[in-house]
Protein backbone atom coordinates (compact mmCIF):
# COMPACT_ATOMS: atom_id res chain seq x y z
CA UNK A 1 0.00 0.00 0.00
CA UNK A 2 2.04 2.83 -1.29
CA UNK A 3 0.00 5.38 0.50
CA UNK A 4 0.32 8.72 -1.15
CA UNK A 5 -1.80 11.78 -0.61
CA UNK A 6 -5.61 11.71 -0.29
CA UNK A 7 -6.83 14.08 -3.00
CA UNK A 8 -10.30 15.42 -2.11
CA UNK A 9 -10.27 17.98 -4.92
CA UNK A 10 -7.85 16.43 -7.40
CA UNK A 11 -4.07 16.47 -7.70
CA UNK A 12 -1.29 15.70 -10.06
CA UNK A 13 -1.88 12.68 -12.28
CA UNK A 14 0.92 10.75 -10.64
CA UNK A 15 -0.65 11.08 -7.19
CA UNK A 16 -4.07 10.11 -8.52
CA UNK A 17 -2.61 6.99 -10.06
CA UNK A 18 -0.94 6.07 -6.79
CA UNK A 19 -4.18 6.43 -4.84
CA UNK A 20 -6.14 4.50 -7.40
CA UNK A 21 -3.70 1.66 -7.04
CA UNK A 22 -4.28 1.49 -3.30
CA UNK A 23 -8.07 1.30 -3.49
CA UNK A 24 -8.18 -2.39 -4.42
CA UNK A 25 -6.31 -3.79 -1.46
CA UNK A 26 -6.29 -7.57 -1.17
CA UNK A 27 -7.30 -9.16 2.14
CA UNK A 28 -5.66 -12.36 3.31
CA UNK A 29 -2.84 -13.89 5.28
CA UNK A 30 0.80 -13.25 4.43
CA UNK A 31 2.41 -16.26 2.81
CA UNK A 32 5.99 -17.11 3.63
CA UNK A 33 8.17 -18.73 1.00
CA UNK A 34 11.63 -19.09 2.52
CA UNK A 35 14.56 -20.41 0.56
CA UNK A 36 14.94 -24.16 0.93
CA UNK A 37 18.07 -25.34 2.70
CA UNK A 38 19.32 -28.90 2.36
CA UNK A 39 21.04 -30.95 5.03
CA UNK A 40 19.22 -30.08 8.26
CA UNK A 41 16.45 -27.95 9.77
CA UNK A 42 18.82 -25.35 11.25
CA UNK A 43 18.76 -21.94 9.61
CA UNK A 44 21.72 -21.44 7.31
CA UNK A 45 23.92 -18.46 8.07
CA UNK A 46 25.62 -16.18 5.59
CA UNK A 47 28.42 -13.65 5.70
CA UNK A 48 27.84 -9.91 5.90
CA UNK A 49 29.38 -9.62 2.45
CA UNK A 50 26.87 -12.12 1.03
CA UNK A 51 23.99 -10.22 2.63
CA UNK A 52 25.24 -6.91 1.20
CA UNK A 53 25.68 -8.41 -2.25
CA UNK A 54 22.16 -9.83 -2.14
CA UNK A 55 20.77 -6.45 -1.07
CA UNK A 56 22.61 -4.68 -3.88
CA UNK A 57 21.16 -7.21 -6.33
CA UNK A 58 17.59 -6.60 -5.13
CA UNK A 59 18.12 -2.85 -5.50
CA UNK A 60 19.52 -3.33 -9.03
CA UNK A 61 16.59 -5.59 -9.98
CA UNK A 62 14.32 -2.58 -9.26
CA UNK A 63 11.06 -4.46 -8.65
CA UNK A 64 8.32 -2.15 -7.34
CA UNK A 65 6.35 -3.53 -4.40
CA UNK A 66 9.36 -4.97 -2.56
CA UNK A 67 11.07 -4.12 0.69
CA UNK A 68 14.09 -5.79 2.29
CA UNK A 69 16.26 -5.92 5.38
CA UNK A 70 19.07 -8.07 6.76
CA UNK A 71 18.20 -10.65 9.42
CA UNK A 72 21.07 -10.01 11.84
CA UNK A 73 20.85 -13.51 13.33
CA UNK A 74 21.64 -15.29 10.05
CA UNK A 75 22.72 -12.49 7.66
CA UNK A 76 19.99 -13.63 5.29
CA UNK A 77 18.21 -10.94 3.27
CA UNK A 78 14.45 -10.96 3.98
CA UNK A 79 12.54 -9.62 0.97
CA UNK A 80 8.87 -8.69 1.46
CA UNK A 81 6.93 -8.85 -1.81
CA UNK A 82 3.40 -7.48 -2.23
CA UNK A 83 0.60 -8.97 -4.32
CA UNK A 84 1.69 -7.13 -7.47
CA UNK A 85 5.06 -8.86 -7.59
CA UNK A 86 4.94 -11.81 -9.99
CA UNK A 87 6.84 -15.08 -9.76
CA UNK A 88 8.88 -13.98 -12.77
CA UNK A 89 9.89 -10.82 -10.90
CA UNK A 90 10.94 -12.90 -7.90
CA UNK A 91 12.98 -15.03 -10.31
CA UNK A 92 14.48 -11.80 -11.70
CA UNK A 93 15.57 -10.81 -8.19
CA UNK A 94 17.20 -14.19 -7.56
CA UNK A 95 18.83 -14.20 -10.98
CA UNK A 96 20.30 -10.78 -10.19
CA UNK A 97 21.68 -12.17 -6.93
CA UNK A 98 23.44 -14.99 -8.75
CA UNK A 99 25.63 -16.97 -6.37
CA UNK A 100 24.08 -15.10 -3.45
CA UNK A 101 20.49 -16.10 -4.28
CA UNK A 102 20.41 -18.61 -1.42
CA UNK A 103 20.81 -15.72 1.01
CA UNK A 104 17.41 -14.33 -0.06
CA UNK A 105 14.27 -15.27 1.88
CA UNK A 106 11.03 -14.12 0.23
CA UNK A 107 7.91 -13.32 2.25
CA UNK A 108 4.56 -12.37 0.73
CA UNK A 109 2.34 -9.57 2.09
CA UNK A 110 -1.25 -8.88 0.96
CA UNK A 111 -2.20 -5.75 -0.94
CA UNK A 112 0.11 -3.25 -2.61
CA UNK A 113 3.03 -1.48 -0.96
CA UNK A 114 2.24 2.21 -1.47
CA UNK A 115 2.92 5.56 0.16
CA UNK A 116 0.26 6.48 2.78
CA UNK A 117 -0.92 10.08 3.12
CA UNK A 118 -3.32 12.14 5.75
CA UNK A 119 0.34 13.60 15.65
CA UNK A 120 -2.56 11.90 13.62
CA UNK A 121 -4.72 14.95 12.96
CA UNK A 122 -5.54 15.76 9.34
CA UNK A 123 -3.56 18.48 7.60
CA UNK A 124 -4.44 19.72 4.13
CA UNK A 125 -2.29 20.98 1.26
CA UNK A 126 -3.81 22.60 -1.80
CA UNK A 127 -4.99 19.30 -3.30
CA UNK A 128 -4.31 16.49 -0.84
CA UNK A 129 -4.56 15.42 2.79
CA UNK A 130 -1.93 13.94 5.13
CA UNK A 131 -1.55 13.36 8.86
CA UNK A 132 0.42 15.52 11.25
CA UNK A 133 3.35 13.60 12.73
CA UNK A 134 4.72 15.45 15.75
CA UNK A 135 4.75 19.09 16.80
CA UNK A 136 8.32 20.28 17.33
CA UNK A 137 10.33 23.41 18.21
CA UNK A 138 13.73 24.75 17.25
CA UNK A 139 16.27 26.24 19.66
CA UNK A 140 14.70 29.70 19.26
CA UNK A 141 11.27 28.43 20.31
CA UNK A 142 9.68 28.62 16.84
CA UNK A 143 6.94 26.02 16.30
CA UNK A 144 6.92 23.47 13.46
CA UNK A 145 5.46 20.06 12.67
CA UNK A 146 7.10 17.06 11.03
CA UNK A 147 5.29 14.78 8.62
CA UNK A 148 6.15 12.54 5.65
CA UNK A 149 8.35 13.93 2.90
CA UNK A 150 6.10 12.55 0.16
CA UNK A 151 3.39 14.72 1.74
CA UNK A 152 5.43 17.94 1.71
CA UNK A 153 6.91 17.24 -1.74
CA UNK A 154 5.46 20.00 -3.94
CA UNK A 155 3.29 21.45 -1.16
CA UNK A 156 3.12 25.15 -0.29
CA UNK A 157 0.66 26.26 2.40
CA UNK A 158 -0.99 23.82 4.83
CA UNK A 159 -4.35 24.09 6.61
CA UNK A 160 -5.86 22.19 9.56
CA UNK A 161 -9.35 21.90 8.03
CA UNK A 162 -10.70 20.79 4.67
CA UNK A 163 -12.35 24.17 4.10
CA UNK A 164 -8.88 25.75 4.32
CA UNK A 165 -9.96 28.49 6.71
CA UNK A 166 -7.51 27.66 9.53
CA UNK A 167 -3.93 28.11 8.32
CA UNK A 168 -1.05 26.06 9.70
CA UNK A 169 1.73 27.55 7.59
CA UNK A 170 4.17 26.83 4.75
CA UNK A 171 6.40 23.86 4.01
CA UNK A 172 9.88 24.65 5.33
CA UNK A 173 11.72 21.50 4.32
CA UNK A 174 11.14 18.29 2.39
CA UNK A 175 13.19 15.15 1.73
CA UNK A 176 11.82 12.41 -0.54
CA UNK A 177 12.77 9.91 -1.90
CA UNK A 178 15.83 8.36 -0.15
CA UNK A 179 14.31 9.76 3.07
CA UNK A 180 10.65 10.42 3.83
CA UNK A 181 10.35 13.46 6.10
CA UNK A 182 9.20 17.07 5.80
CA UNK A 183 8.86 20.17 7.95
CA UNK A 184 5.99 22.69 8.14
CA UNK A 185 6.29 26.02 10.00
CA UNK A 186 3.43 27.29 12.14
CA UNK A 187 2.63 30.84 11.00
CA UNK A 188 -1.18 30.96 10.96
CA UNK A 189 -4.04 30.58 13.39
CA UNK A 190 -3.62 26.86 14.11
CA UNK A 191 -2.31 26.17 17.63
CA UNK A 192 0.23 23.33 18.15
CA UNK A 193 0.16 20.96 21.11
CA UNK A 194 2.86 18.55 22.22
CA UNK A 195 0.56 15.54 22.15
CA UNK A 196 -0.64 12.72 19.92
CA UNK A 197 -4.35 12.66 20.67
CA UNK A 198 -4.39 12.64 24.47
CA UNK A 199 -0.89 11.12 24.74
CA UNK A 200 1.78 13.59 25.83
CA UNK A 201 5.02 13.26 23.83
CA UNK A 202 8.17 14.20 25.74
CA UNK A 203 11.10 12.56 23.94
CA UNK A 204 12.21 10.86 20.74
CA UNK A 205 14.17 7.63 20.28
CA UNK A 206 14.87 4.84 17.81
CA UNK A 207 12.77 1.68 18.28
CA UNK A 208 13.96 -1.88 18.81
CA UNK A 209 12.92 -5.07 17.02
CA UNK A 210 10.02 -6.71 18.85
CA UNK A 211 8.92 -3.47 20.53
CA UNK A 212 5.17 -2.84 20.80
CA UNK A 213 4.27 0.43 19.07
CA UNK A 214 1.22 2.56 18.27
CA UNK A 215 0.32 4.54 15.17
CA UNK A 216 -2.28 7.29 14.81
CA UNK A 217 -3.66 8.61 11.53
CA UNK A 218 -6.46 10.78 10.24
CA UNK A 219 -8.01 7.96 8.18
CA UNK A 220 -7.99 4.96 10.50
CA UNK A 221 -7.36 6.41 13.97
CA UNK A 222 -5.17 4.54 16.46
CA UNK A 223 -3.73 1.04 15.91
CA UNK A 224 -0.94 -0.96 17.51
CA UNK A 225 1.50 -3.66 16.46
CA UNK A 226 5.17 -4.50 16.79
CA UNK A 227 8.45 -3.67 15.11
CA UNK A 228 9.65 -6.53 12.91
CA UNK A 229 12.78 -5.00 11.35
CA UNK A 230 14.96 -1.90 11.24
CA UNK A 231 16.93 -0.35 8.37
CA UNK A 232 14.53 -1.69 5.73
CA UNK A 233 14.73 -0.49 2.12
CA UNK A 234 11.39 0.03 0.35
CA UNK A 235 10.85 0.29 -3.42
CA UNK A 236 7.56 2.12 -4.06
CA UNK A 237 8.18 2.12 -7.81
CA UNK A 238 8.78 4.97 -10.22
CA UNK A 239 12.21 5.62 -8.73
CA UNK A 240 10.76 6.23 -5.26
CA UNK A 241 13.12 4.20 -3.06
CA UNK A 242 13.57 4.99 0.64
CA UNK A 243 16.19 3.65 3.02
CA UNK A 244 16.54 3.04 6.75
CA UNK A 245 12.82 2.43 7.35
CA UNK A 246 11.16 0.83 10.40
CA UNK A 247 9.10 -2.23 9.36
CA UNK A 248 6.06 -3.10 11.49
CA UNK A 249 2.87 -5.15 11.71
CA UNK A 250 0.79 -2.01 12.35
CA UNK A 251 -1.98 -1.46 9.79
CA UNK A 252 -2.52 1.79 7.88
CA UNK A 253 -4.51 3.12 4.94
CA UNK A 254 -4.43 6.02 2.46
CA UNK A 255 -4.56 9.31 4.35
CA UNK A 256 -2.51 8.02 7.29
CA UNK A 257 0.83 9.09 5.77
CA UNK A 258 2.97 11.35 7.91
CA UNK A 259 1.17 10.31 11.10
CA UNK A 260 3.09 9.44 14.27
CA UNK A 261 4.53 6.12 15.43
CA UNK A 262 5.15 6.16 19.17
CA UNK A 263 5.45 4.13 22.34
CA UNK A 264 4.02 5.82 25.42
CA UNK A 265 5.46 9.32 25.55
CA UNK A 266 8.30 8.50 23.12
CA UNK A 267 8.17 9.56 19.47
CA UNK A 268 9.54 6.88 17.12
CA UNK A 269 8.60 7.43 13.49
CA UNK A 270 6.51 8.98 10.70
CA UNK A 271 4.15 6.86 8.58
CA UNK A 272 5.64 6.32 5.13
CA UNK A 273 3.74 3.50 3.38
CA UNK A 274 2.83 -0.15 3.39
CA UNK A 275 0.43 -2.83 2.20
CA UNK A 276 -2.90 -4.25 3.38
CA UNK A 277 -5.50 -2.38 5.40
CA UNK A 278 -6.98 -2.13 8.89
CA UNK A 279 -9.61 -4.81 8.22
CA UNK A 280 -7.28 -7.63 7.18
CA UNK A 281 -4.00 -6.27 8.55
CA UNK A 282 -0.80 -5.51 6.70
CA UNK A 283 2.78 -4.28 6.77
CA UNK A 284 3.62 -0.61 7.32
CA UNK A 285 6.93 1.24 7.06
CA UNK A 286 7.97 4.33 9.02
CA UNK A 287 10.64 6.98 8.66
CA UNK A 288 12.64 7.10 11.93
CA UNK A 289 11.76 10.43 13.53
CA UNK A 290 15.15 10.95 15.20
CA UNK A 291 16.74 11.30 11.76
CA UNK A 292 14.17 13.93 10.76
CA UNK A 293 14.60 15.89 14.01
CA UNK A 294 18.37 15.93 13.61
CA UNK A 295 18.11 17.01 9.97
CA UNK A 296 16.03 20.07 10.87
CA UNK A 297 17.50 20.89 14.27
CA UNK A 298 14.18 20.57 16.10
CA UNK A 299 12.90 18.57 19.07
CA UNK A 300 9.58 17.23 20.34
CA UNK A 301 8.00 18.77 23.43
Amino acid sequence: MRIKRITPHGSRARRIALLAATSALVAGTALVAPAAYAGNDAARTFTAAEAKAAGDAVLDADVAGTAWYVNKATNSLVVTADSTVSQSEIAKIKDAAGANADAIEVKRTPGKISKLISGGDAIYASSWRCSLGFNVRNSSGANYLVTAGHCTDGAGTWWSNSGKTTTVGPTSGSSFPTNDYGLVRYSGSATPEGTVGSQDITRAANPTVGQTVTRRGSTTGTHSGRVTALNATVNYGGGDIVYGMIQTTVCAEPGDSGGPLYSGSTALGLTSGGSGNCSSGGTTFFQPVVEALNAYGVSVY
